[in-house]
């Protein structure tokens, strides 16, 4: 699949309906004042928002809540509640985690419940039963959680996202996606690479010049690509084509475009058009073999289907012999006739096809 590195660029970037959730003391970079080894004593009320789910507000924040399906980069403080034993902590770990409200993992259930009620620039102690948590039989990778821990976690909120967190919150998903599209999980694959593609709308895009827009179009191109790979096996060609579109839309000389949508017009029937795409994608991959193998697959599907139709015709206008033992010789202008204006209609409608795609 499609892979590429990302630059560590900085830039931050305002988006509605994202948010931020950062070590409780932590903001514009600053480290925590303290070292966060125990939760924080918190004096404030218990608001439950669930049966399992109570926050204890740190500082109030300002603004609205983040509606469902907002995209959310956490960092947070996190232990079991019972033993104060921190199992994560993503500030020092330098990692944020990404969590979209709605779509959360399961282990997050509890935690996404907790930062949807939270307003930007607010710090709050989250109270976790277990049964939203790590549940019943526990964690024993990383992160090491016991069987049937209650959690506590400790964030601030803020509404800022940063160019290349979104970028990087892209690629991420693009992995993920690659990841299950190797493990022959399509539909789970395209949703990832749907996600990571929503990173990248077009308000965004057109903010984007330069370096940036590079990095942006390094991640975004890629999962259009993917996408097409998808569908192709999926048979939903149409759609394939369109995603390859929106990828020469940007980079007409890219060849795995070129490729994908020609595959995809070849199962479509369109061989004119698709001999075209794959005639582009050689000029610019001289050396790939794949396209070497689909254009010498065109050939050889229109040479059988020429020499069917010769069988076919031989046998409807008669290719036997007469009553004096010769060909019939009589006869063989009209196969000619018939084979060429059938070709000549089968060349005039494939070119009615190529101005429809």
């Amino acid at each position: 699949m499609d892979e590429s590195p990302l630059e560590q660029q900085s830039q931050s970037h305002e988006q509605e309906n994202e948010i931020v959730t950062e070590g409780s003391a932590f903001g514009h970079g600053e480290p925590p004042s303290q070292d966060g080894s125990v939760p924080p004593k918190v004096d404030s009320p218990v608001e439950v928002l669930d049966e399992k789910v109570s926050k204890q507000i740190i500082k109030e924040g300002h603004g609205s809540k983040p509606s469902k399906y907002s995209t959310c980069f956490l960092h947070y403080r996190a232990w079991t509640k019972h033993t104060q034993h921190k199992f994560e902590d993503t500030w020092q770990e330098q990692q944020p985690i990404e969590l979209v409200l709605g779509k959360e993992k399961k282990e997050m259930t509890g935690l996404a419940m907790g930062v949807a009620s939270m307003k930007s620039g607010e710090r709050a102690l989250l109270h976790i039963g277990w049964e939203l948590g790590y549940g019943k039989d526990g964690n024993f990778s990383f992160p090491n959680v016991p069987p049937m821990a209650d959690l506590l976690y400790e964030g601030k909120a803020r509404s800022d996202m940063t160019v290349e967190e979104r970028i990087g919150a892209a690629d991420r998903r693009k992995m993920d996606g690659n990841n299950l599209f190797k493990d022959d999980k399509l539909e789970e694959a395209m949703q990832q690479y749907e996600m990571a593609i929503a990173y990248m709308g077009d308000d965004f895009m057109f903010q984007l010049y330069g370096k940036y827009q590079d990095m942006a179009l390094a991640v975004k191109n890629p999962c259009h690509l993917n996408m097409a790979a998808c569908l192709i096996k999926l048979k939903r060609y149409d759609e394939a084509i369109g995603h390859c579109n929106i990828v020469l839309t940007e980079e007409e000389k890219n060849p795995k475009a070129l490729f994908r949508r020609g595959k995809a017009k070849a199962e479509l029937g369109q061989m004119d058009s698709a001999r075209e795409d794959f005639r582009k994608a050689q000029k610019y991959a001289p050396d790939d073999n794949a396209i070497r193998r689909e254009l010498r697959g065109i050939a050889e599907q229109e040479k059988a289907v020429y020499q069917k139709q010769k069988e076919m015709y031989k046998g409807i206008f008669g290719g036997g012999r007469d009553e004096s033992g010769g060909k019939g010789k009589s006869r063989n202008w009209l196969i000619m006739l018939w084979q060429w204006l059938v070709s000549l209609f089968s060349r005039i409608l494939g070119r009615n096809r190529v101005k429809a795609d």
